[in-house]
């Protein structure tokens, strides 16, 4: 039960890790932005940042062709101008990755950035510290807990898209191919023996990363409450 190219696996890890750096910046940044800042419509932003959570994939991929196809408000002045196209190239599966995947990131940096004692802060502040070395030195290694957990379920989400980066990128053999499009075409050309294999391969990378996640949460929680003890 051996595929004859491994071509799928290359492209969906290179999608899931742009994507997933992408999204660890812009989950970052924008959670921090709204945590530490108040202003009218904020309520607004934050639930756009999630509506892909519980927008159909297809909903997604179309806003995405509205944006980035040939005659799309990006689309058109990208091909225009630089006689640059995204639909169907593996980049527009990086896109879709990316939009899919940034809800599960922003809602994890923003749980772990409101968990930070903002007494700590200040009082660096207070002592002649800049905002950034405040961030870099405090502020991220309280957080990183989090920000961890939304860096793995963020790239797992990545690695599964597939009702987006169907619709945008297509399904080109060699091109954009991803796992989760290969399963789905084999399985509707007959090839089971194929799509088995991909199954098990996209499950076990899924579960793995679950389990471990899952595993280093208990294991933090135990060692703040023995130091609780202490």
């Amino acid at each position: 039960m051996f595929p004859p190219s491994l071509d799928p696996l290359f492209l969906s890890l290179k999608v899931a890790g742009i994507a997933t750096a992408i999204v660890f910046i812009l989950g970052i940044l924008s959670a921090r932005l709204l945590n530490k800042k108040d202003f009218f419509g904020k309520g607004v932003l934050e639930a756009f940042f999630l509506l892909p959570l519980v927008l159909p994939p297809t909903v997604v991929g179309f806003g995405l062709l509205i944006l980035f196809g040939k005659n799309g408000f990006i689309g058109r002045y990208l091909l225009e101008w630089f006689d640059l196209q995204i639909i169907f190239t593996w980049v527009a599966a990086v896109f879709a990755a990316v939009v899919v995947s940034f809800p599960l990131m922003y809602q994890n940096a923003a749980a772990a950035f409101q968990t930070i004692d903002e007494r700590l802060e200040q009082v660096a502040l207070t002592l002649g510290s800049s905002k950034w070395r405040v961030f870099r030195t405090i502020s991220l290694p309280l957080a990183w807990p989090g920000l961890l957990s939304g860096l793995i379920l963020t790239f797992a989400r990545a690695l599964g898209e597939f009702g987006a980066t169907l619709m945008i990128a297509g399904f080109i053999p060699g091109k954009t191919d991803t796992i989760p499009l290969t399963i789905y075409f084999a399985v509707e050309a007959g090839n089971t023996e194929k799509a088995s294999f991909w199954v098990i391969f996209i499950v076990t990378i899924g579960f793995s990363a679950t389990f471990w996640l899952n595993w280093w949460s208990k294991r933090n929680v135990l060692r703040f409450a023995k130091k609780q003890e202490s």
